[in-house]
């Protein structure tokens, strides 16, 4: 058993390769991934789960020592808010978009890291008490920040619920992360010999999650001009290596600094999207650069958790 958990993570970046191949020709094939079973919605359910395996490997010191030290939370935080909405709009104008594509990337770039990072981060071996600390910090701020560089930048307010933001990433980060620290407190032995297990458990659910997204975004990605998706591609590697930088200007460890990368690039595109149907109804198009950042950070992520593993 220990040797297919192994062989999942070693090869990894093929497996995701098949999920992404097999959800484009049969997309309802994942479509229970990104559906609801009880009222319960699948996806967040997923990454639960996840951070939940992710938490057994934390203890409370992880998080406690990452408090002590200020600098990383202040520099990976106004490197989300400063450097990833000023990508966004740069790209727009360099590449001249029309004002829903425009908005579209803007608000990916303005909406606060992804939970998906905390499961890229695990894999890349980065400090994952960091990832989960950045994630939380810039969700619970992101109510006031998202709207409002967003203003600034294309002068349109947007309004959202900071209450459902709140509680979403208490209940899909926080509990989850807290009941696996509590089982390690009280099972450190057993959560010890899960390790070996870990690894592949999140790499399947990763699989599962990237070959959800497409099938459901099949339409969109197939039909989408060339320039859109080289803009998000652009978007995603110019914010990890600005994110290396930062981390190293910094002074951070090479956990850290690959951490506040990930950190930096992986954006919450499912809110992006969300936001950009409910508040810029009469921009149709402003929806698809947040559907397909959600494609490629993870298909992206998953490969570069491959190499950051292995080489750095």
């Amino acid at each position: 058993m220990k040797r297919i958990f192994k062989f999942i993570e070693k090869y990894f970046f093929i497996i995701i390769l098949v999920a992404v191949a097999v959800s484009l020709v049969y997309p309802k094939s994942f479509q229970w991934v990104l559906s609801n079973y009880n009222g319960i919605n699948v996806l967040n359910l997923l990454l639960s789960i996840v951070l939940f395996t992710m938490g057994t490997t934390l203890k409370a010191d992880d998080f406690i020592n990452v408090f002590k030290n200020p600098k990383e939370i202040g520099v990976g935080i106004s490197a989300q808010y400063i450097i990833m909405p000023l990508i966004a709009l740069a790209i727009a104008k360099i590449f001249c978009l029309d004002d829903a594509l425009t908005v579209g990337l803007i608000l990916v770039g303005t909406v606060p890291g992804g939970t998906a990072s905390d499961v890229i981060t695990f894999l890349s071996k980065g400090d994952v008490a960091l990832s989960v600390s950045l994630t939380s910090v810039s969700t619970v701020i992101s109510p006031i920040l998202t709207p409002w560089i967003t203003l600034l930048l294309i002068g349109n307010q947007i309004h959202f619920n900071p209450v459902d933001m709140f509680v979403s990433i208490i209940e899909i980060v926080i509990i989850p992360i807290v009941l696996g620290l509590i089982l390690n407190y009280l099972f450190p032995d057993f959560c010890e010999k899960l390790k070996d297990y870990l690894p592949a458990v999140s790499s399947i659910v990763i699989c599962l999650i990237v070959a959800g997204v497409i099938g459901a975004n099949k339409q969109a990605i197939l039909t989408s001009s060339a320039i859109i998706i080289i803009v998000i591609v652009l978007q995603y590697f110019l914010a990890m290596i600005l994110g290396f930088g930062v981390g190293y200007l910094a002074g951070m460890d090479k956990k850290q600094i690959v951490t506040v990368a990930i950190e930096l690039a992986f954006q919450n595109s499912g809110l992006s999207t969300s936001l950009a149907k409910t508040h810029f109804p009469n921009l149709s198009q402003a929806t698809v650069p947040g559907a397909l950042y959600s494609v490629w950070q993870n298909l992206a992520g998953s490969l570069l958790a491959y190499i950051f593993r292995k080489y750095v």
